[in-house]
């Protein structure tokens, strides 16, 4: 990017300022379509006129991400070769009909069949935007500019999907689809207005033999293979979990569902807070020490809840703290993960990395959608085995932290001896 300043003063400039918060609204929107779809789910298993039953709600979920994944691979190959700003355009165009298509389903298949249609154009935009913000912000301060960014989901929980929850409650569970739908067109609008043209990346792309070569030259580097299996565990690890998560409080644990909202709500709130503070603490004591104390959260409470079945704990004490600890590890993840591209790099890893996340976060969902089943009062049953596996992922995780934090260190040492 050739019109934002790559200064090391502790302070960022009002150019990067402006380019992470309109990012952390596109961040907003993009998530918020991901999330909406979640809360709904019971809403939609009690629509006759759907036939959603809850044990297949990850389906629902797992149609979205597993679309994303592919179109990930496919950015790969091009994503480098276009103007960031207008190529974040055109995904963000694409996510709104596919979102809008979402509103008018009218039975399981229609309704995953536009989700299919969202996720092919959600997940290039979610690279882009994580590509526009490495490029802009020198990597001594991407902790505090992945805060932000990671601050969009927070915003998502704490005003986007009470809101939505609200809305679905006077106009039924299609009215956040075409909300979230106009919202995501606004947000197109103002990265194109409003970004500078981000071109920097052109000159080298332009210079590469193919983009099959550039694929396999980031592929073989070993820091990159590590970082896309500690994506794949991070994914599965949490997804196996998350879409079941308002079922089983309102027909497992007799959760109002009406209260739906309030559960975001203050995780939402808690992710906010949580995000502000972690971005500072991944820049002064690296991601791997944070992301060990949020893994440990993380699996401690699905242990609580799906494990040990403790019901004892109120629902939103348990729900407020996983979305806290969700937060926390996010930064650290998501900090991490930016400096493993070269400079040039960064679109096409990220969509390969996109790509890793929605692959890992689908069969994450079709593998719970597999190992749970459905009671006659709509209560999930096998729980116990979802939480163990998610388990065994989350622990993995900070061992695989450590050796991608440790390359990343390494690889300025040596890249300047070899005189790059």
């Amino acid at each position: 990017m050739s019109s934002a300043p790559h200064t090391d003063a502790a302070a960022p400039t009002k150019e990067e300022k402006a380019i992470v918060y309109l990012m952390a609204g596109v961040q907003f929107a993009n998530v918020l379509d991901f999330m909406m779809v979640n809360p709904l789910g019971p809403q939609l298993a009690q629509d006759p006129s759907m036939q959603v039953p809850t044990s297949q709600l990850p389906l629902v979920i797992g149609s979205y991400t597993a679309a994303a994944s592919i179109t990930g691979v496919l950015g790969s190959f091009f994503l480098e070769r276009f103007d960031r700003r207008s190529a974040l355009f055109v995904t963000l165009l694409g996510l709104a009909v596919g979102t809008a298509l979402g509103g008018m389903a009218q039975g399981l298949a229609s309704l995953i069949l536009a989700r299919i249609v969202a996720g092919l154009f959600g997940g290039p935009a979610t690279s882009l935007a994580f590509a526009i913000v490495s490029d802009a912000i020198p990597s001594r301060r991407r902790g505090w500019a992945m805060g932000i960014v990671m601050g969009g989901f927070s915003v998502a929980s704490v005003l986007g999907v009470p809101a939505g929850l609200n809305l679905a409650k006077l106009g039924g569970w299609r009215t956040p689809f075409w909300g979230v739908a106009l919202l995501i067109g606004c947000a197109a609008i103002a990265s194109l207005r409003l970004l500078p043209p981000l071109r920097a990346h052109l000159a080298r792309a332009s210079s590469e033999q193919s983009a099959a070569l550039a694929l396999f030259n980031i592929m073989r580097k070993p820091v990159v293979a590590l970082s896309l299996a500690m994506t794949t565990f991070t994914m599965l690890g949490v997804f196996i979990v998350i879409p079941n998560i308002p079922a089983f409080v309102q027909f497992n644990l007799g959760f109002d569902g009406n209260r739906l909202d309030v559960l975001y709500l203050l995780g939402g709130v808690a992710s906010f807070v949580t995000t502000r503070f972690t971005g500072p603490l991944v820049d002064r004591f690296g991601s791997t020490r944070v992301a060990v104390v949020g893994s440990i959260l993380v699996g401690g409470l699905v242990y609580v809840w799906f494990v040990a079945g403790v019901t004892a704990i109120p629902v939103l004490v348990v729900s407020t703290a996983f979305f806290l600890a969700m937060a926390m590890r996010g930064v650290a993840y998501n900090t991490l993960t930016s400096k493993v591209p070269e400079p040039h790099e960064r679109a096409r890893f990220q969509s390969v990395q996109s790509a890793v996340q929605h692959g890992a976060t689908a069969a994450a969902a079709f593998l719970s959608a597999q190992i749970l089943s459905e009671l006659p009062d709509h209560r999930l049953e096998h729980l116990d085995r979802v939480g163990i596996v998610s388990i065994v992922m989350v622990a993995i995780i900070p061992i695989l932290m450590t050796i991608v934090e440790r390359l990343v260190r390494e690889r300025p040492a040596a890249s300047s001896r070899s005189g790059r």
